[in-house]
Order: C-alpha cells, then structure tokens, then sequence
C-alpha cells in the first residue's frame, strides 16, 4: 500500500507539469489549428531562464520564477510574430506551420548549444534537500513544489479563460476564427494572448522541470510526452489535457514502480497510438477537420 501511494504522490507532481506543457500545446492548437512543435524549446528556454536569474544574477527564487515566465512569454510572441504570422496572412497549408515550428525548434536549441554550451546545469537547492515524511510516505520538496505550483497556474489560467472577457475572446476564436472575426474580435490579439500564455506556462514547467532534474539543451524534448499527454486528453481541450496528462504521468509511474522503467516510454507511445487508432479525437477532444 505505501508504494502504491508513494508512486501515485510521483505521478501527480510529474503529471502536474506535462500538464502545464500540454495546456500550452492545447491552447496554440485551439487557435491555430496545429500542432506548436517548438514549445520544447521555449521550455528549454524557461529552465534556462530560471538558472541564470538564480546563479548569475543571485535573485530571490519567487523573482527568478516570475522573470522565467515573464521571458519564455515574449520568446514564444516573438515567435509567433516572426514565424507564423507571416504564414498566417499568405493562408498557407498548416504543414508549413509544423516544419516552421520543427525548424525554429532546432535552431533555438543550436543557438543555446553554440552560445551557452551542451554541458549540464544543476540547480541549486531552493527548498532544502531532506523530503517531507507523512508516516511511511516520502514526499519530495521539489515533487510538493511542481504539484502546488502547477495547480496554482493552471487554476489561474482556467479562472482566465472563463472569467475574463479576453477568455471569452479566446473561446469564441477556438470554435470559429472567422465567425469571431466577423463580430469584432481582434483575432491577432486573441494569437498575441495565447501565444503569451502558452509561453509563460512553458517556463514555468522548465523551471520546475530542471530543478527537478538537470537543465541542457534537449531538454525540451520532454514535450513528446506533453504531446502524447494533449492527444490522449484531446487536443484543443485544455480539460483533456490536465486528464491526459496525469493519466500518462500515473502510467509511467506505476509501470516503472511495478514493472521496470525501460518499459515507461514504450507504454507512453503505445498508448498515443492505440488512442490514434481508436479515439483519434481523445478523450475531450472535439472532431475537426485539417488539424496535425
């Protein structure tokens, strides 16, 4: 019984920031209608972010986290004005919004590699090294951290997408572009808006993310799994994405505690293809045509 719960304690807090990671993929895919294959590397960027503000420039952990955000949000609207928006205003074919997103992807993480080196980064202990005892449980600082952080965010951001007007905007724009065009939505802000909220939860799960583990430059290739995570959940929906994502982590977590860990990826992508095959919608997911 306690390595079930200790293993159920280790999926949420890893659940909880493939949450964070699938909700960005989730909201560009809402808007734009295709998948973001460089969130990875603005993630990559958001761990990065939070290092040096904590190593290099010696802020508080509270002010580092914020600057990371606040940084990894401008990175992903810059990409978007830069990359996308010109594809946007030619109507091109959605395939070259994805080659376009895979080739901005590894050209940020060669710049990282060429200027800051492919060397790994340890983050420096924030919250004390000694976990948290409940009875037999352990609970990590870190683990207790990336849960309470990552629901505090994803509680934010759902409160803004339901409460706000903007929310609305962004809502209204997800189930018809055009139609909201048409009724006064400025449609390139609502892109503005998701691309910075998208952005700012990328960083926010590379900071957690690296002090969890290390901080190098292929780090974001953790966003296979957050991807797997929104299709399994249903991609567009950002409900889908939180059950999608503590679904794999809770998967993952106990194939590895019960089985072996070498059998934790193989698992993951057996169930993205087998939901491809069965539910390709996921399981919020809504039927849409020309979505990747």
């Amino acid at each position: 019984m306690v390595q079930f719960l200790q293993q159920l304690v280790n999926g949420l807090s890893i659940g909880s920031v493939y949450a964070l990671m699938a909700v960005g993929y989730s909201l560009v895919y809402s808007i734009m209608n295709f998948s973001n294959f460089a969130h990875g590397a603005v993630i990559m960027l958001g761990a990065y972010f939070g290092f040096y503000s904590l190593t290099l420039l010696r802020l508080p952990f509270g002010v580092s986290f914020v600057l990371a955000a606040v940084g990894t949000g401008l990175v992903a609207v810059l990409l978007e004005r830069l990359a996308y928006k010109p594809l946007r205003e030619r109507r091109a074919p959605f395939l070259y919004f994805i080659i376009t997103a895979m080739g901005a992807s590894i050209f940020i993480e060669n710049l990282v590699v060429a200027t800051i080196g492919p060397t790994y980064k340890t983050y420096p202990a924030v919250f004390g090294q000694g976990p948290i005892q409940l009875g037999a449980l352990s609970i990590g600082r870190i683990d207790l951290t990336m849960f309470v952080v990552s629901a505090i965010s994803l509680t934010a951001l759902m409160i803004f997408i339901d409460r706000t007007k903007m929310g609305k905007a962004i809502q209204a724009s997800a189930y018809n572009m055009k139609a909201s065009a048409l009724m006064g939505i400025n449609t390139d802000r609502v892109i503005i808006i998701v691309f910075a909220l998208g952005g700012a939860l990328a960083g926010v799960a590379g900071v957690l993310f690296g002090m969890k583990y290390l901080v190098y430059p292929q780090i974001g290739n953790i966003t296979n799994k957050s991807f797997i995570a929104a299709v399994f959940g249903g991609l567009g929906s950002l409900p889908g994405a939180l059950i999608g994502s503590v679904l794999l982590a809770l998967i993952e977590t106990f194939v590895s505690g019960y089985l072996s860990s070498q059998y934790r990826d193989l698992i993951g992508f057996v169930i993205l293809i087998a939901m491809l095959v069965v539910r390709p919608t996921g399981i919020m997911g809504k039927s849409a045509e020309d979505k990747a």
